[in-house]
């Protein structure tokens, strides 16, 4: 399903169209700061300009997706312009503008000296360490007012952990979001939890059905061919496929909110039941792919969830408790629980790494050209739409990034740059963490890793593969089973005190010598090729 867009100019003001020096106050609002509800903009304020900027500074900071780099300077321009047309006054700095500094700081501070009657400048408290950091040495510097505001789209604050957890540095998902539960009072009855659980993970985890209906995902068509040109022009690196006249991603709220209408509609009845499995024919399955719209902040966590629930009570009979639970505990506790892992372990939480990995990215991951379909598929797919969903996320590319000893530095820089939705907040805790066990366990209770066997339960990735899934030696045995045990006998000793892992290391130990011997020097051969797999 495609629906179209027309594109039109952004705005009157910019560095070089700036009407006159009458404004006392600057609001800056960044690419993921897309909030139209935000209090900042429940009034018109004629001596407030609202600024926002396209920068190589946040174009290059890693190696992003050309539909991740589009779709926030289509979403910004957007935004900007249904800010103007509000009545706002808005300064949009274009990537190409020739008195664009190409920083979000040096353009502010130029237009401080443009704007001498400034007396304050506004902030909204950025969701990056990075650009936190940086913002916050620059205001540190200014001899005007610098006023921080909370971006008001979250349901708990940076400091939720260390607020309701004092004095703890082990923090468990599940009691996070049973605290969110109950101070949203979503699915709760008093203090009970609807359905008499907190949890109904087991009933989400099957294997698409052979007769299961999918319906079309639905898509947008917008011709992005400026924004395309414009970055060819300046040179920008990027990654990944686009089809500039049929951007498919939303770039306004009003889009956004259509994507959201069409998941409860068409997909939440599904959502839970399917949401770990993987389809050659299906690129997004009964997935919500809400998650760009929320990162940008074009939809709020409350509206969502709040959508969902409303479909669920109105049509009981289409979505039981269990695909309702699963994706409000996605929205409200999932994406809470990894935002708040984040702001707790910044920054020494960028250079963790558990298990000392060293190994290059293998080369695939930047083409998809492997004989390993579930690879081929995960990846070609992400080069495609700049999606993928978690499950691939977790137990293709990032399970067998861990199996074969990738530096987490590499897979943190690659799932940054080739998700849509990937922002470091969230991109982070669940790369570097969950996928990749670089924490040593701050996040998930032990490493996220499986043979051929899961992937095959899960999927049909394992049907008409070079690899058999069924062998363990030999030339076409599947390399995820080789290199499973060869993780668990490298890191033994690492893991023995880890009570989740205990049985499987108990069946390493137990095994016959001989035959731990073949499995390692098959992994050993599969390593020592890894980029020809």
């Amino acid at each position: 399903m495609t629906t179209h867009s027309s594109t039109s100019s952004i705005g009157e003001i910019s560095f070089n169209r700036l009407p006159d020096d009458s404004f006392t106050t600057l609001a800056l609002v960044l690419g993921d700061q897309l909030n139209a509800s935000h209090s900042w903009f429940k009034t018109v304020d004629k001596n407030r300009l609202i600024v926002l900027m396209e920068v190589r500074e946040e174009t290059d900071y890693a190696k992003h997706h050309i539909q991740k780099v589009v779709g926030f300077f289509a979403a910004m321009r957007n935004f900007a312009k249904a800010l103007n047309s509000a009545g706002h006054k808005v300064c949009y700095i274009s990537l190409d503008d020739p008195n664009n500094h190409q920083s979000v700081t040096k353009n502010l501070s130029a237009l401080l000296q443009l704007l001498p009657n400034t007396q304050q400048v506004l902030l909204q408290q950025p969701d990056e360490y990075r650009v936190d950091h940086y913002l916050q040495a620059w205001a540190e510097q200014q001899s005007v007012e610098v006023h921080w505001y909370d971006s008001e789209h979250f349901l708990t604050q940076r400091s939720v952990l260390t607020d309701w957890f004092p004095g703890k540095e082990n923090f468990l998902m599940e009691s996070f979001y049973r605290r969110v539960r109950q101070q949203t009072g979503y699915l709760m009855e008093n203090d009970k939890p609807v359905g008499g659980k907190w949890n109904f993970d087991k009933e989400n985890r099957n294997k698409l059905a052979d007769n299961q209906d999918v319906p079309s995902p639905l898509l947008f068509s917008h011709d992005v061919t400026d924004i395309v040109e414009m970055l060819e022009k300046a040179n920008v690196e990027t990654i990944g496929d686009i089809e500039p006249q049929r951007f498919i991603w939303p770039t306004s709220r009003l889009e956004s909110r259509q994507l959201l209408e069409f998941f409860v509609e068409s997909l939440l009845e599904n959502f839970g039941r399917y949401q770990d499995a993987m389809h050659t024919e299906y690129w997004s399955l009964f997935h919500a792919r809400l998650s760009f719209s929320l990162n940008t902040k074009m939809l709020s966590p409350r509206e969502v969830v709040e959508k969902a629930i409303a479909f669920w009570q109105s049509n009981p009979s289409r979505v039981n408790m269990a695909q309702i639970e699963g994706f409000v505990r996605q929205i409200i506790g999932w994406r809470e629980f990894v935002r708040a892992i984040y702001w707790h372990h910044v920054p020494s939480y960028l250079s963790t790494n558990f298990f000392n990995n060293k190994a290059a990215l293998p080369s695939y991951y930047w083409t998809g050209k492997t004989k390993m379909q579930c690879m081929a598929k995960s990846i070609q797919q992400s080069l495609e739409f700049s999606y993928a969903h978690h499950i691939q996320r977790l137990m293709i590319t990032g399970n067998f990034a861990l199996l074969t000893s990738v530096n987490p530095d590499e897979v943190d820089a690659w799932y940054l740059g080739i998700y849509i939705d990937a922002l470091q907040w969230v991109e982070l805790p669940n790369t570097r963490s969950m996928s990749q066990f670089a924490d040593g366990g701050i996040l998930a209770t032990k490493p996220y890793i499986s043979s051929g066997s899961y992937i095959n339960k899960m999927s049909n990735y394992c049907q008409n593969c070079h690899y058999d899934v069924n062998l363990r030696v030999g030339a076409n045995a599947c390399p995820f089973n080789s290199l499973y045990w060869h993780f668990i006998d490298t890191h033994h000793q690492q893991l023995s005190n880890n009570a989740r892992m205990a049985l499987i290391l108990s069946q390493w130990t137990k095994r016959d010598k001989a035959d731990k011997q073949e499995l390692l020097k098959q992994a050993r051969l599969y390593l020592n090729q890894i980029n020809t797999l």
